[in-house]
C-alpha cells in the first residue's frame, strides 16, 4: 500500500455521517437544534468512529422545504447560530479527525432570495437572467420532481407576466447556469465555505444543476453542460486539493461515468449509487442476493480518484425509480405495503428498522453488508441506534425527526415545549423510551456498539474502500459471498439474506497452502482452508461474516 492511498484520497476509506443541525441537538432549549449543540455532541460522533460529517442546509431560509429553499448562500440561519458557532464546530471536528462537508444547493434558490426579488421586479433588471423565463410554458412533459405537489415546472409571475422555471416547488425558481455570472456566483459560494474550513460539498440534484431547459438562444447554451461540473471541480482543486464533490445524481450507469468525468475522473469526486441501493431492497424483499449482485456487476470502471457512496437510507424518500414497475411493487409489498408509507409513486418514507419489523438479526446483516460493499459508507443520523420514523409527519419529514439522545422529554433533544420543535419525536415502539443513544452507549449488545465495531473494522481494512470486488460462486442461493482485494490484502464477506441457516462452501483462488481466514466480526476464530483453497462456513439465518485472509509470513493483524 502506498502512503498516498489513504491520506491523499481520504474519501476512499471515509465513513460519512449526514445530519440536519436543526434536528440533532438543541443546546439553548429554544426548540431548534443549533451549532452549539452539534459541537457538544462531537465527542459522540468521534466515539462512533465517523470521519466525515455531512451537514444538510443550514443557510437562511423561509423553511418551506426543510432548508433547501435558500435565501442567502453565504449566511447561517439565525435559529441555528452564527458564523462564529460554525467555525468553532469546524475546529472541534478537525481536532477529532472529522472532516465536514456541506450541502451545495445551487440548482435553485428560494423565491425570497434577493436575486429573485430583483429579477421579478422588472424584465430589464440585471438579475433577470439569473433565472429562466418564458412568455409561454414549453410544450412537452418536463421532469416534475414532486408530481403530487406540482402540476407544471413553469409558474406565472404576474408582475412581469412571464413564466419562470422550477423543477422543484414553485417557491424554488431554477438558476440559469448558462449565465456566466451565475457560474461565477457558484464558485464564490464554494470558495467562501472552503475558506471557513469545509472539506467539500454534497452537490444537490446534480442533473438539474447542469440542465439547460429554457435556453432559447443557441449562443447561450454551454458547449457541454458537464464542462460546468468539471470547471467547479477544477476550482475546488485549486482552492483545496483534498476536498470532494459528492454528487446526488440518480442516473443510468453510462450517465454516471460521464458525471464522474470519464477516465480522467475530473467531474464529481463521488456519487451515491442509487442503482445498487434500490437493488439491495429488491434482494431483501426476495431474500435473494442476485439483484444486488447484478447491480454491483453493472458498475462501470471509473478513475482511481472516483468513488461510489453506498447507503441504506438517506434524508429523502427511499426512491425505487430505477426498478421496473413489477420490482417496485415487490419492494412496496415487503416494506411499505400501506399507501401512507409511500410517496410520489416511487418511494417509501420509512426507516430500515421498521421496514424489517425490528428484527435485530436482519438489521445487523444489512449494515454489515453496507460496510463490506466496495465504496464509501454513508449513514443518516439515528441509523446507528435504530431510530424509526413518524409516518404522520408525511413525505420526507417522516424520517427527519429529532435525534433521540435519552429516554427523557423530547428524547433529550430539547427541553422546550414539543410544539416548538421542528417535528415531534418518534412514538410507539421506536420512541426514545425504547431507542436512545444514552442507554445504548452502556449496552455492549446494542446496535450502537455493533456499529462502532463495524466502523472500527472497516477503517482497519483499506481493501474495502480501495479493493477490487468479485462475487464468489457457491451453492447457497440466499447467501452473497464476495471478496475485496487491494494492495493491503484480501477480505471475504458472507451475508445470508434469508432467515434460514445455510452451509456455504466456497473456493478462493491464488491462496497459499498455509493461508487462514480470521473472523473479524463474530468470534475472531481462525478458519482453515484446505489444499485447494476451499472452506465451509455455517451461516445463521440472516448471518454475516467478515473474513480476512492472513498469510503466515504476512504482517497484518487478524
Amino acid at each position: 500500500m502506498r502512503i498516498t492511498d489513504t491520506s491523499d484520497l481520504w474519501w476512499k476509506t471515509a465513513v460519512i455521517y449526514c445530519l440536519d443541525v436543526e434536528t440533532f441537538m438543541d443546546w439553548n432549549d429554544d426548540g431548534t437544534g443549533d451549532f452549539e449543540g452539534l459541537a457538544h455532541r462531537m465527542d459522540y460522533l468521534h466515539e462512533l468512529g465517523i470521519t466525515c460529517l455531512w451537514l444538510m442546509p443550514f443557510y437562511p431560509t423561509p423553511d418551506l422545504d426543510d432548508g433547501y429553499d435558500v435565501s442567502d448562500f453565504y449566511g447561517i440561519d439565525g435559529r441555528l447560530g452564527n458564523h462564529g458557532d460554525f467555525v468553532e464546530m469546524i475546529r472541534m471536528a478537525k481536532d477529532r479527525g472529522i472532516r465536514v462537508i456541506v450541502d451545495l444547493v445551487v440548482n435553485h434558490t428560494s423565491d425570497q432570495h434577493p436575486w429573485f426579488l430583483e429579477a421579478r421586479s422588472s424584465r430589464d433588471n440585471p438579475y433577470r437572467d439569473y433565472y429562466v423565463w418564458r412568455d409561454k410554458p414549453a410544450r412537452g412533459k418536463a421532469d416534475i420532481v414532486f408530481p403530487d405537489q406540482e402540476s407544471s415546472v413553469w409558474e406565472l409571475d404576474k408582475k412581469t407576466n412571464q413564466f419562470y422555471l422550477h423543477h422543484f416547488y414553485k417557491f424554488q425558481p431554477d438558476l440559469n447556469v448558462t449565465n456566466p455570472k451565475v457560474r461565477d456566483e457558484v464558485a464564490k459560494i464554494m470558495g467562501f465555505w472552503l475558506q471557513l474550513g469545509v472539506s467539500g460539498f454534497r452537490v444537490d440534484a446534480v442533473p438539474f444543476l447542469i440542465d439547460e431547459t429554457g435556453v432559447l438562444k443557441p449562443e447561450d447554451a454551454l458547449a457541454d453542460p458537464l464542462d460546468f461540473l468539471k470547471s467547479i471541480r477544477a476550482f475546488l482543486g485549486r482552492r483545496s486539493g483534498d476536498s470532494v464533490m459528492l454528487g446526488e445524481a440518480n442516473l443510468s450507469r453510462p450517465e454516471q461515468v460521464k458525471y464522474f468525468g470519464g477516465k480522467d475522473g475530473d467531474g464529481l469526486t463521488m456519487q451515491f449509487d442509487f442503482i445498487t441501493m434500490q437493488n439491495l431492497y429488491l434482494s431483501l424483499a426476495r431474500e435473494d442476493p442476485r439483484p444486488l449482485e447484478k447491480a454491483l456487476k453493472s458498475r462501470p470502471i471509473v478513475a482511481v480518484e472516483s468513488q461510489w457512496a453506498n447507503f441504506v437510507r438517506n434524508h429523502d424518500e427511499l426512491t425505487l425509480d430505477k426498478l421496473t414497475d413489477e420490482e417496485r411493487e415487490e419492494v412496496f409489498a415487503a416494506f411499505g405495503p400501506e399507501k401512507h408509507m409511500q410517496v410520489y409513486g416511487r418511494g417509501i418514507i420509512r426507516r430500515l428498522p421498521t421496514m424489517l419489523q425490528g428484527d435485530p438479526r436482519r438489521i445487523r446483516m444489512v449494515y454489515s453488508l453496507l460496510f463490506s460493499l466496495p465504496g464509501t459508507p454513508v449513514l443518516f443520523y439515528g441509523e446507528e441506534i435504530g431510530m424509526g420514523e413518524r409516518l404522520e409527519a408525511g413525505d420526507r419529514k417522516s424520517v427527519r425527526t429529532p435525534m433521540q439522545w435519552t429516554n427523557g422529554v423530547n428524547g433529550g433533544f430539547s427541553n422546550a415545549p414539543e410544539s416548538t420543535l421542528p417535528s415531534p419525536v418518534v412514538e410507539d415502539g421506536y420512541s426514545p423510551e425504547h431507542v436512545n443513544a444514552s442507554e445504548q452507549r452502556h449496552d455492549p449488545e446494542s446496535l450502537l456498539h455493533f456499529m462502532r465495531v463495524l466502523i472500527e473494522r472497516y477503517r482497519a481494512s483499506a481493501e474495502m474502500g480501495w479493493g477490487q470486488y468479485t462475487a464468489v460462486k457457491q451453492g447457497a442461493r440466499s447467501v452473497l459471498v464476495h471478496t475485496l482485494v487491494g494492495a493491503e490484502g484480501r477480505m471475504v464477506a458472507l451475508h445470508n439474506f434469508s432467515g434460514t441457516p445455510a452451509a456455504v462452501t466456497f473456493t478462493l483462488e491464488d491462496v497459499d497452502r498455509d493461508d487462514q481466514l480470521v473472523d473479524l466480526l463474530v468470534d475472531g476464530r481462525v478458519i482453515e482452508l484446505d489444499d485447494s483453497g476451499t472452506a465451509t462456513i455455517a451461516m445463521d439465518g440472516y448471518g454475516y461474516r467478515w473474513l480476512r485472509v492472513i498469510r503466515p509470513t504476512g504482517k497484518r493483524l487478524g
